[in-house]
This record gives C-alpha cells, structure tokens and sequence, in this order.
C-alpha cells in the first residue's frame, strides 16, 4: 500500500517478473489455461465442467479489464457450477474467482439470490480506494475490511435490503409523503438530499408530532434525524439494537447508496423462516435416536456404524439413515412401509440438514418445510410400533 500510494493493491498485478516485466496475474492465467486443457485431455467427461467455468471466466476477466463487467443475478452465477444455493460448494466457487483475479461487487455472499452483482478485477473496481499523497502512510484498514467474512446473515441477505427504495426530498410536501406512504403501505420514508445523503426519515409518528405542535409545520419539521444507514455486509445482528430503538434501519450499497431498508418485521421473517427447519430437524432427530434407542442395543448400532458408540446421541442424521436402511433393522421395526422409498427420503433430509446446521444464508428450497413436516408425522404415527 505505501509503495503504491493507495488503500489498497492486488498483489497479483501489482508484482513483475523481472527480465519479462509481466505482471504475476499473467503468469497464473498461462498455468491456468495449461492445466484445464491437461486435465481435459486426460479426463475429458470429467472436466467438462471445469472447462466451461474456466473459458467463462476468463471471458469475464477480459471484460472486467476493458471495465464492461458482466452481470449476473447471484441465482445465475451459482448455476455455472451447477449450484443452486450458497452451500457446500462456496470454497470452490471463491477460490475459482480468486484464480481469475475476480471479485464480485456487490459480495456474492451477503446479498439475496436474486440480487444482481458484477465480476469485477479484485481490488481494482472499487468505490472506495483512497489515494494518499507519495511518502504519506496509507490510511489504516477498517476493521471492517480485515475479515469480511460472514458469520450469520448480513443486512444485505435480506429481500427488501437492496430491492429498491422509496423517498422524498427535504423540501417536499406532507401531501407528497403522504401519498406514497399510502400507496406503498409504508411506515416511514427516507428524506434524501442526493442518493448517498440521508437527512432522516419521516414517519406517522414524526408527522403526528411535528403537526400537533404546530399546524403550519412543513415536511422539515417531520424529518426524524435519528434514523440511521448501514452497509448491506454488516451483520444483521449487530444491527439489531438499532432495529429495537427505532424500528428500522436504511441501508447502503456496495456504491454507499441509500438503496434499501430494513425492519423490524423483515427480520423477525428471516428469523422465523431459519428458525422453522431448525425445530423440525430437531423434532426428526428426537425421534429417530428414540425409535433406535428402541430397538437396538448400542452394540448392534456400532457394528452397522462401522465405529465404537457409547451413546445413542452421539448419532448422526447420516448414521441413523445406515442403521435404518439396513432390511433386518427395518423387518425389525415391522413398518407397513417401503424401506427403500423411506430412506430416499431421509437422505433429502439428510442434506437439507447439512445446509440447516451450516447457517446456510439462503432460505431453504421451495417445499422443504413440509416435507420435514411429513416425515415428522410420519414417525409420530409409526413410531410407536415394533
């Protein structure tokens, strides 16, 4: 940062070979271009998808270059590794772009899946590089910045973050507030003097107020300057107490822009919504540790294991899928049901599991609360038997 003069500088193409002068990101892509077509050779049905994530995003990096960044809904760019969600598969898909020298802007992670983001060169499209004078110490990082990883769900991965917002003018009218407060069924309104500046935001509370004392009180006088603006990436529950105080939070975009807001109500959804599947695979865990714990001693669950087990609750949702698709243990239960097809179905559980317990920012596919919901009842009415 010193040598460059500026916040910050991506190593890879900011160092030079030196009898060459090729910037290091030249070299990777050589050894990238050569690897993929090694493997491709050796393994051509097997590398068909590295291949094709390899030329897309090479097409991407020449675009970010000449600064036409492609866009894509994060949806559509988890689909060119075949993914439909922030799982299991986020290693790959970062480590990807990093080797392409890509970055996307806003970050791919801390927005919803339908909201739109750019592949951009890493460190070299941002709005906020802070150039210093040369032979003056770069400014320090933001905290911040050193680790922005999420641990939980960031404001940004909530729908109404970054989905548009609904404003006035400091100098506009109570008729011109009202109306769109009406129209949209708002509570508040963002009073913005420019798309970065917030001034405060209106409220039927502040209008109340600012009309019972005077009559003749304009929209200014309505202006609640208490409310607040956060980055799309700070974590929601950091936000929380500002949530409590006021009710809502306004928030900014990867660009500083006031582009959304955040309630009280927005986050008691996305709550309940991760809360829902935590209780139901709770519910299935009790009940199939029970309904094992039932009929079989801990030496037979260890053999079909494959490992020592001292308790029933060191079992996992894997280990009870072993034990139960196992066709003595399920003649043993003495179920009128099909073992195959019930197990087919633990096992979609199964992987609903890992991306539950893994805190998954995305809301679980369409239909997996009710089929948690079935099989709990499922158990419930056959558990009792054998």
């Amino acid at each position: 940062m010193v040598a460059a003069g500026m916040r910050a500088v991506d190593g890879w193409l900011a160092w030079t070979v030196v009898d060459s002068g090729r910037p290091l990101d030249a070299l990777r892509q050589e050894l990238l271009d050569r690897a993929v077509a090694t493997a491709v050779v050796e393994e051509p049905e097997e590398d068909t998808l590295e291949l094709r994530v390899h030329e897309r995003l090479r097409e991407a990096r020449r675009r970010a270059d000449e600064r036409h960044p492609e866009e894509f809904s994060v949806r559509e760019l988890l689909s060119l590794w075949g993914a439909k969600g922030r799982g299991d598969q986020i290693s790959r898909i970062e480590a990807d772009l990093a080797n392409h020298g890509l970055v996307t802007s806003p970050s791919f992670r801390k927005v919803t899946l339908d909201a739109t983001v750019r592949l951009v060169v890493a460190a070299g499209d941002t709005d906020d590089d802070v150039t210093v004078q040369p032979g003056l110490p770069a400014p320090a990082l933001d905290e911040d910045d050193a680790d922005d990883d999420p641990i939980g769900l960031t404001v940004g991965n909530l729908p109404s973050a970054l989905g548009g917002l609904r404003s006035v003018a400091p100098n506009a009218t109570f008729d011109e507030a009202i109306t769109k407060m009406l129209l949209n069924d708002f509570s508040q309104l963002a009073v913005l003097n420019g798309p970065r500046n917030l001034r405060g935001a209106v409220t039927w509370k502040s209008i109340a107020h600012a009309r019972h004392a005077d009559s003749r009180a304009n929209l200014s006088d309505a202006i609640d300057e208490d409310a607040v603006a956060v980055r799309y990436d700070k974590e929601l529950i950091d936000v929380l107490p500002d949530l409590q105080r006021i009710g809502f939070v306004f928030v900014r975009d990867q660009e500083n822009v006031v582009a959304g807001i955040v309630t009280t109500a927005d986050v008691v959804q996305a709550y309940g919504e991760m809360a829902m599947p935590f209780f139901q695979i709770g519910e299935l865990d009790r009940s199939l540790r029970r309904i094992i714990s039932r009929n079989l001693d801990l030496d037979q669950v260890a053999v079909r294991c494959n490992r020592r087990v001292r308790s029933y609750d060191e079992l996992s949702m894997g280990e009870y899928q072993r034990v139960l698709e196992d066709p003595a243990v399920w003649t043993r239960l003495g179920w009128p049901l099909d073992r195959i097809t019930f197990i087919d179905r633990l096992d979609e559980i199964r992987n609903i599991r890992n991306d539950v317990m893994h805190f998954n920012p995305d809301p679980p596919p369409a239909g997996t609360i009710e089929k948690l919901r079935k099989l709990n009842s499922l158990l419930r009415q056959y558990g009792d038997l054998g």
